[in-house]
């Protein structure tokens, strides 16, 4: 990104966010948020073909949930004449520990391969689950889940089948052919029903545009699901997801049982 250009950019989304500044959060680091901005825009050309305008309306979105796309919490992906934001699976964790009424002492997904041992039970009125993974296993995925434990001692969790992620993902997916879908498919797998556990966390967001964001966020256009995969416009997923990044945490063969209230 040209040094003048970079200068206009950095102008323009410093104003938008000021103007924006009641919507954001607390702690939020104006400054650091536009430098990192401007890292991601020199990291990948592709968004200076978009009008600046969608850009930094994309990144406003990350903006009012707090999320750093230099963290890989979030990113952006061209489609059509403007951006489609989406946050990550370690941008889903940071939003539903911010926003949660409830508070969470831990919150996780995990993929289940053949050959891995997943029990879910109900025991005493009290659900629970048994995970107990094969060391080192490659072998195909036959479902997810993810698990959020409150400090209060609750438990939820969520789970998906393989045909129930590929069928978000073929019906629903703004960017089916992304490299996080091609290259990390595990990670996404995390990321879906993460994200359909959160849905069912009571959360409390700071602001209107907060809550818009999230939604948006999650890489899914229902207005479009009825069109046929081969017929939806190709995007290009400019960004490493945070799919690519193994430092996450892992909570491996634990066996869970608690109580929901």
């Amino acid at each position: 990104m040209a040094n003048e250009v970079a200068i206009k950019f950095s102008e323009k989304l410093t104003d938008k966010l000021i103007s924006v500044e009641s919507a954001l959060p607390k702690e939020f680091n104006r400054e650091r948020f536009v430098q990192n901005s401007l890292a991601v825009m020199n990291e990948n050309p592709s968004l200076a073909k978009i009008n600046p305008s969608q850009v930094i309306q994309g990144l406003c979105k990350a903006a009012f949930l707090g999320l750093d796309f230099m963290n890989h919490e979030a990113y952006l992906i061209p489609y059509g004449n403007t951006v489609s934001f989406q946050t990550s699976y370690r941008g889903e964790i940071k939003f539903v520990k911010r926003y949660s009424i409830r508070k969470i002492r831990d919150v996780y997904a995990k993929v289940v391969r053949q050959g891995d041992e997943f029990q879910e039970e109900i025991i005493d009125g009290h659900p629970s689950i048994d995970f107990k993974p094969l060391p080192f296993n490659d072998g195909d995925i036959i479902g997810a889940f993810a698990v959020v434990l409150f400090e209060d001692g609750g438990l939820m969790y969520e789970t998906m089948s393989i045909k129930d992620i590929n069928s978000v993902r073929n019906n629903y997916s703004k960017s089916i052919q992304s490299k996080a879908w091609k290259n990390s498919f595990d990670e996404m797998c995390k990321k879906t029903v993460l994200r359909r556990l959160c849905k069912h966390i009571e959360t409390d967001f700071e602001s209107v545009e907060a809550h818009s964001a999230w939604e948006d966020g999650s890489g899914m256009d229902f207005a479009t699901s009825t069109a046929p995969v081969n017929d939806r416009e190709e995007v290009i997923d400019v960004f490493e997801d945070v799919a690519g990044n193994k430092e996450m945490h892992e909570q491996e063969g634990e066996v869970i049982e608690d109580a929901e209230e």
